[in-house]
């Protein structure tokens, strides 16, 4: 009897646990990128939480707190807002992405090119480096990391403890600061051959007012868009992972 009364105990911690590490990691399944996307039936998203529940769960060592009605009411509260923070901070490198290609398509007349095609409505080129990334991220041990960055966020965000006001809110601004900064950075080439074609087409119409250089320009535009595309799209998806990467190594690092 007192070897089961021991088991039962066990079992009991076990599943207390077990539930409280699912609050933290079932908020930041889904946001994550890749396995979070609204493509992603719930029913999937439900089970790589539990995936990633039980990988978490026996890494972690953190003192489960007495049951009651108060706990267990701060504990659901604390590790979904854990889980959500750590979400958003991923979720903002998509929103980078989803930015540089519509800055990329505005500069290249590109923007309405199967603008509705995806499920959030974005441009051409929005898409196509946004799947490009998340294959590249999935490609390149994205279960792994954000298995880690989980783990990691039990030394960062204690359990029980919810983060402080302010820092949240610093973390916040310095986030999608860095995300805008990325977003610009990755779609610097569509931008610089843009302001080019621009000028080279307001000199060609000065020097000669008779010509339609709209029509000659759009095509050109268009075209070298595509072709900057076709170079840049490795070296961009590989700054953007390289930026992810860094972030899941340490999520709350003052930025420089």
């Amino acid at each position: 009897m007192t070897a089961a009364a021991d088991i039962v105990a066990l079992l009991e911690g076990s599943l207390w646990l077990g539930f409280l590490v699912f609050l933290r990691v079932a908020a930041t399944v889904s946001l994550l990128p890749a396995f979070g996307e609204s493509s992603v039936p719930i029913r999937i998203k439900l089970v790589l939480s539990l995936a990633f529940t039980a990988i978490v769960a026996p890494a972690i060592d953190v003192d489960v707190p007495v049951q009651t009605v108060g706990t267990i009411a701060l504990l659901v509260l604390t590790e979904t807002v854990s889980g959500v923070l750590i979400g958003l901070g991923l979720r903002l490198f998509i929103l980078a992405l989803q930015t540089a290609g519509s800055i990329a398509a505005q500069s290249t007349s590109l923007s309405q090119i199967l603008g509705g095609a995806a499920i959030e409505p974005l441009p051409a080129m929005g898409y196509i480096l946004t799947v490009g990334a998340l294959a590249l991220a999935a490609l390149s041990g994205l279960h792994i990391k954000a298995a880690q960055l989980m783990i990691l966020s039990y030394d960062l965000l204690p359990l029980g403890l919810f983060a402080g006001g302010s820092d949240v809110a610093q973390w916040g601004i310095a986030q999608i600061s860095r995300a805008f900064s990325l977003a610009f950075v990755l779609a610097a080439p569509f931008v610089l051959m843009s302001v080019i074609y621009n000028l080279t087409l307001g000199v060609i119409n000065k020097a000669m007012p008779q010509l339609m250089v709209a029509f000659v320009g759009a095509p050109v535009i268009t075209l070298g868009g595509l072709f900057i595309l076709f170079l840049a799209a490795p070296i961009m998806l590989s700054v953007w992972l390289s930026a992810l990467d860094r972030f899941m190594v340490a999520p709350f690092q003052a930025l420089p």
